[in-house]
């Protein structure tokens, strides 16, 4: 027996996919209900989204950073408050700022350690006073010793903290890759990585996005043409992950092929072949540069990834150095807002 669709499903998915509504009720009768199935199936057609849109991310508040002046410690809080206007306040600034100097010196071992300890009394006491609903929602601290280098950065709206470390080959390097470390810090603040490396990447996750992200890229194209723009080239793969001796080989060989066929010289193909292999690369590898700190292009030069770019600043330096963590917290991520028309705006479509 079929399983009836219900606004309520049609929400759910929505909200998880930023799928528009008539999609998510589509693929909802297909999948018979399942919630999971339909995902997928929306994923395969290049309709969900990868993330929501910046829109619906409501929650406001702002982020919090102390950084030791040696650089070995730095602490980033987030704490959400119900508007914007509070957010604007100067006691609940201070708060912010208060709290996130008590978990950089007593390091509470989650939100609920901080909130059973005298100063989260003090803080809830400074919310009733604010009189609006406010809460800690989340923090991280990171360490360094004599070798790594540590640096922070937080955006000038205070919505953005970013903390970054960098294993280096000695003291010296590690202290002179500081100044350097806040520019990676305000790259990760602007370009939104969300793990380290490709290598970082779930087999199940890359998978799920390939074929929805080159269904995506070959709708673009249908539009493109119809534009009479230059067309994407449509990948095989999203990932480095993918990439194997054997995939890069081939496509090697590819080229060459391609090469003869448009006889071109072998003398030169030495000199085609490398940026051939590069850009099949870039192209194959759109999910990394999207999610990935160290694939990604630096804002600061585009034409290195964060990655190369570490290695550079480092070798200008003497030495050698890689980051090794990174933490970026922004104010709402991942939090909805409230859209008082949406079940009224559901419930119609499922008329």
């Amino acid at each position: 027996m079929a399983v009836a669709v219900t606004a309520a499903m049609v929400k759910a998915l929505r909200a998880s996919t930023d799928a528009p509504m008539m999609d998510c009720k589509k693929v909802l009768v297909e999948a018979d209900g399942d919630m999971a199935k339909a995902t997928e199936l929306l994923k395969a057609r290049g309709i969900a989204k990868a993330a929501k849109k910046a829109d619906r991310i409501a929650a406001e508040g702002l982020a919090g950073i102390v950084i030791a002046d040696d650089f070995s410690k730095a602490t980033v809080v987030e704490i959400n408050s119900e508007t914007d206007y509070v957010a604007q306040n100067e006691g609940f600034q201070n708060l912010v700022q208060d709290t996130a100097q008590e978990i950089y010196t007593n390091q509470p071992a989650d939100v609920a350690a901080f909130s059973a300890s005298d100063f989260g009394e003090k803080f809830q006491a400074e919310v009733i006073k604010i009189g609006e609903k406010i809460e800690l929602r989340r923090f991280a601290t990171l360490t360094a010793d004599a070798s790594t280098s540590l640096n922070a950065y937080i955006h000038s709206n205070s919505r953005i903290a970013v903390i970054v470390t960098a294993f280096c080959d000695s003291q010296k390097t590690a202290e002179g890759m500081r100044p350097f470390l806040k520019q990676v810090a305000m790259h990760a603040s602007a370009m939104k990585p969300t793990t380290l490396s490709y290598r970082d990447l779930d087999a199940a996750y890359v998978t799920s996005e390939t074929v929805g992200r080159i269904e995506v890229i070959k709708k673009d194209n249908i539009e493109l043409g119809r534009l009479k723009k230059p067309l994407k080239n449509v990948p095989t793969y999203v990932s480095m992950s993918q990439l194997t001796e054997e995939v890069l080989a081939k496509a090697e060989a590819d080229i060459k092929a391609t090469l003869k066929e448009q006889g071109k010289p072998e003398k030169i193909w030495d000199k085609i072949v490398p940026g051939q292999l590069a850009r099949f690369i870039s192209d194959n590898s759109t999910l990394d540069q999207e999610q990935c700190l160290l694939d990604q292009n630096f804002v600061m030069d585009d034409k290195l990834t964060v990655a190369q770019a570490v290695e550079q600043a480092a070798k200008a330096l003497g030495g050698t150095a890689a980051i090794s963590t990174f933490i970026r917290l922004e104010v709402g991520e991942g939090i909805e807002k409230k859209e008082e028309d949406f079940a009224a705006e559901v419930a119609a479509q499922m008329a």
